[in-house]
């Protein structure tokens, strides 16, 4: 009787090492494909024919997190259900960190189940799931269910690893167009400061992030004339700086040939449709001013009014026409003018300068104007710098948006 005995349990010792063997094998299969960078498809897949073929697992509804909720992300065996009612039935079953018996639960749904076995990383319940159907011995029970709980586990952090390789390589992929914008911008950005005799000019440009969508540019036509633009295109990044880079090229060959600022306007708006399809648009000031005849002319399209400080006056540039690139045809465009006999500064910035995340009844257009007039006959770059200073005293709140200022001192 005592050979018996001892040889029953010699037999649960070699089954029990050869079942531990094989786990360790399956294991082992499991993360070479992960060092082979195999695909959560392939993963899964290998999940599922562990419990099915080695484990005796009939049932199986693996639940884990994608884009912040839960889904199942694989399953066999039985009328499959939705995922908000295996989140509903498993509702409460998270705060335990080991298997938990659940077919004795007065649910619906997990009594059709034996276990429910959750996978943490840092005390966050990342994954769980639920056998049925489950062929094994009470002696091999808990070994069972613990290899299941850490084969999940492996797997559920090879998904995590790769989650978090794809955020690192899409950062890394949105840092570099980031940095290609900047670099595409900053050829895009003309000198900020100009000195001639009779002009001087000033610019300050500060985005928000890293790459903005805002531009300005300053031209000398001939002996006369110059032109000059400030413009916000919608949209950050790369594709704002291509079409910032799209709209600079087409004003210079534009404003090379044509003296017409109509003209140019329309032929700006045709450029932006045709190359973004109505999906981004721009705002835009374009001016140009005659040195000799004293004749400023200009059309905003949609963008800020610039500022003309002239005899201790000041005057808004407002006529012009809507915004461009949205479209076929502008509906309208009127040109204004304006004869400037004496010297004269012209104030031209974006819509971040009034713009900030916190309201402040010291800063808005009203305040900006009678600034203009107070301070118009200051020197371009030092009223920039001013006005940048006084903003940082005045408004406690940030900017929300890029912030671009282009003085323009004739005289």
């Amino acid at each position: 009787m005592q050979n018996v005995n001892n040889n029953s349990e010699e037999d649960e010792l070699i089954r029990l090492l050869l079942k531990r063997q094989a786990e360790l094998n399956a294991l082992l299969e499991v993360t070479q494909a992960i060092n082979k960078s195999a695909t959560t498809a392939v993963l899964l897949d290998m999940l599922e024919v562990i419990l099915k073929d080695y484990l005796q697992v009939g049932k199986f509804r693996f639940m884990a997190e994608v884009e912040n909720r839960f889904k199942c992300v694989s399953y066999y065996g039985g009328e499959f259900e939705q995922h908000r009612v295996l989140l509903k039935a498993c509702k409460g079953l998270g705060k335990f960190k080991g298997p938990v018996q659940v077919s004795l639960y007065e649910n619906e749904i997990l009594c059709d189940y034996d276990y429910f076995i959750p996978v943490f990383q840092k005390n966050k319940l990342l994954a769980f799931a639920l056998i049925g159907d489950f062929k094994t011995t009470p002696q091999m029970l808990g070994n069972d269910l613990n290899f299941i709980q850490t084969l999940s586990n492996v797997i559920v952090v090879a998904l995590e690893n790769k989650k978090l390789f794809r955020k690192r390589i899409e950062a890394e992929r949105f840092q570099r167009e980031m940095e290609l914008a900047g670099d595409v911008q900053q050829m895009l950005i003309p000198i900020t400061i100009y000195n001639e005799p009779g002009i001087e000019v000033g610019a300050r440009y500060l985005p928000h992030q890293n790459i903005g969508g805002d531009y300005y540019d300053f031209i000398r036509l001939n002996e006369d004339e110059f032109l000059w633009c400030i413009a916000d295109v919608s949209g950050k990044g790369v594709s704002a700086a291509l079409l910032m880079a799209n709209l600079q090229a087409s004003l210079r060959a534009w404003a090379s040939v044509v003296e017409d600022l109509t003209t140019i306007i329309e032929k700006l708006n045709d450029v932006i449709i045709k190359t973004t399809r109505g999906e981004k648009f721009i705002t835009i000031f374009l001016g140009k001013f005659n040195q000799k005849s004293r004749m400023l002319s200009y059309i905003n399209a949609g963008h800020n009014p610039s500022i003309v400080y002239h005899k201790g006056c000041i005057t808004e540039l407002k006529l012009g026409t809507t915004i461009i690139g949205v479209l076929d045809k502008l509906p309208f465009v009127n040109m204004g003018e304006m004869l400037l006999e004496e010297e004269f500064t012209i104030f031209n910035y974006t819509d971040g300068l009034i713009e900030y995340d916190e309201e402040s009844p010291n800063w808005n257009e009203k305040k900006l104007r009678e600034y203009v007039k107070t301070h118009g006959k200051l020197k371009p770059d030092h009223f920039n710098t001013k006005i940048l200073d006084h903003i940082n005293r005045q408004v406690k709140g940030k900017p929300i948006d890029d912030i671009t200022l282009l003085t323009i001192c004739c005289k």
